[in-house]
């Protein structure tokens, strides 16, 4: 399959991130997992510097929080439907960190609940697992709380160090998941006798990216205060379109 860039951004201007790209979502309910962090649209917690974005967590009280990070999204503004996405990122570590780079259906925003509206994992990793890589795909019928989502994992200790590039190819029927352009993982569509139906199979619509450094939770587990402030990094997004 060939592709042609569609949009990138390569966080060339020092400050706020690029906002006919990015907007937030803020809050800090939980967001369904228990997180601990309030995640705001301070510059401090998301900001442009040097070719590299920063969203920086700290240990600070804040809306009734004891932490703050940021959650960037393309909603509303980039929508992706088909293609590759390529993110070159570098974690952070320390107990208690969950960053992740994934994606959830425009449907979500208009009323569609999870995980009805479907999500697609390119990267999450927690902190009390260093260097365990992990790809998933959520949707009505396979999700992580009937623990039947369609899951991979990869474990390289060198993926804490540095800048690695996460990526995925997405067609109507299968999704394949890369790292510094290895190929790792193919979801089909029907794999298993599964994933065949809307319930299982709903990446037909357009999704929005998300990043996102998340604190505590159900997953993220107990948080290290010691390793304050503390910062998941970008070099670049880029979305590719099918020819």
């Amino acid at each position: 399959m060939a592709y042609k860039l569609l949009w990138q951004d390569l966080f060339e201007k020092d400050g706020k991130p690029d906002a006919s790209i990015w907007g937030y979502e803020t809050g800090g309910h939980g967001f369904g997992n228990g997180e601990s962090q309030y995640y705001t649209n301070r510059e401090k917690n998301a900001f442009v510097k040097d070719g590299i974005l920063n969203i920086v967590g700290y240990k600070e009280k804040y809306e009734n929080n004891e932490y703050t990070s940021a959650k960037l999204t393309t909603y509303g503004k980039k929508s992706i439907l088909f293609g590759r996405v390529e993110v070159m990122a570098k974690l952070p570590l320390g107990l208690g960190t969950w960053p992740a780079i994934w994606l959830l259906s425009n449907a979500f925003q208009t009323g569609t609940s999870w995980p009805l509206c479907g999500e697609i994992d390119l990267m999450e990793h927690v902190g009390n697992h260093p260097g365990f890589v992990h790809f998933s795909l959520h949707s009505k019928s396979y999700n992580h709380i009937n623990y039947l989502q369609p899951t991979h994992i990869v474990e390289d200790p060198k993926l804490t160090e540095g800048f690695h590039e996460y990526a995925f190819e997405w067609e109507e029927d299968e999704m394949r998941f890369y790292i510094d352009k290895k190929h790792h993982v193919t979801f089909h569509r029907g794999d298993e006798n599964r994933l065949t139906d809307e319930g299982g199979w709903p990446f037909h619509q357009p999704f929005y990216l998300i990043l996102n450094l998340a604190l505590g939770g159900w997953w993220g587990g107990k948080i290290d205060d010691s390793i304050f402030p503390v910062t998941m990094q970008f070099k670049y997004v880029k979305v590719y379109e099918r020819i």
